[in-house]
């Protein structure tokens, strides 16, 4: 089942941080009104247009490692179902 942070619309886009494999290379284009650290996620660089690379999931779904300019960070799943991403490419194919 698609897990949905909030009813704005955001989710209607490509797919949620929170539901894209490993080694998947993506470009957000929005985060959810309703998603709490707004400011926290813009401060480390997660903004709409910006890429990312899904770098790992920690066992039992808790936290999802994604590198964010040069940078890696972990991020709780639930968090990451708030940022909507359009995915680019898989990083295997380069």
């Amino acid at each position: 089942m698609k897990q949905q942070c909030c009813t704005c619309g955001c989710a209607d886009a490509k797919g949620s941080l929170a539901e894209l494999p490993v080694g998947t290379k993506a470009t957000i284009i929005g985060i959810s009104p309703q998603a709490r650290g707004r400011k926290k996620f813009a401060d480390v660089g997660i903004v709409p247009g910006t890429e990312l690379l899904i770098e790992a999931h920690a066992p039992f779904g808790g936290l999802i490692r994604v590198k964010v300019m040069e940078t890696s960070m972990a991020l709780h799943k639930d968090d990451a179902a708030c940022i909507m991403l359009e995915k680019t490419e898989d990083a295997d194919n380069e």
